[in-house]
């Protein structure tokens, strides 16, 4: 066999993606190596498929036992579940459930986000309580560019009472007060206690020229 079948052979196969992030994850979720790959294996299928433990034996030159076994541990670490489903046909077929691996794994990133981030993980914590649930990677990347980008984590809090007062749990609402108020040169917390002690000075002399009766002013005048 030549090179170049040789090579078309060899980048044709299958692979199992690894992150580097799981590897530690590895260890602290006490998975042995089998238990791991098989995991690894499994996360590329989806978070929901038809389970065929013929094709993992094939692909994965495991005897049947053996893959049975490894996908019972991993059911009772609660990284997956089997789930029975009536098809089209109304034929029973049994479904992997990777659902929970991913929660798992999408928590595992928010924390290792905070700690890298731990001297403003007050930030997180505040955000989180407001809006009542766990915060989602994507919303802690955005807050993390929030501080990178030189936002005290006073000038946040701010624009989270905002956002709050306005009945809005949002994190591009957020987004947008921030850099709206920057725009305008509000750095501080002192800065944006003044802007609304102006803005409600603004309301109330408005409020007091349309309360002025000016009909009774025209008769004085007569």
């Amino acid at each position: 066999m030549n090179q170049e079948k040789l090579d078309d052979i060899l980048f044709k196969q299958k692979s199992i993606q690894i992150p580097y992030f799981m590897l530690g994850l590895r260890s602290k979720w006490k998975l042995e190596y089998p238990e791991f790959i098989m995991l690894m294996y499994l996360k590329d299928r989806g978070k929901h498929f038809p389970f065929n433990p013929k094709e993992i034996e094939n692909e994965l030159s495991l005897p049947l036992k053996e893959v049975m076994k490894l996908i019972g541990n991993l059911q009772d670490v609660h990284l997956l579940h089997m789930e029975t489903v009536k098809n089209e046909k109304g034929m029973v077929e049994d479904f992997l459930c990777l659902e929970d691996f991913y929660h798992r794994y999408t928590e595992s990133i928010v924390e290792e986000i905070k700690k890298k981030d731990i001297s403003n993980s007050g930030v997180y914590e505040l955000i989180e309580k407001e809006f009542g649930r766990t915060l989602s990677p994507m919303e802690v990347e955005i807050i993390r560019a929030w501080l990178e980008d030189g936002f005290h984590e006073e000038l946040i809090e701010e624009a989270l009472k905002e956002a709050t007062f306005n009945g809005v749990s949002n994190l591009r609402y957020i987004d947008k007060i921030l850099y709206e108020w920057n725009k305008k040169g509000i750095h501080t917390k002192q800065e944006v206690e003044q802007k609304r002690l102006h803005h409600k000075k603004q309301e109330k002399e408005t409020a007091e020229v349309f309360e002025y009766n000016w009909y009774e002013d025209d008769e004085i005048d007569e």
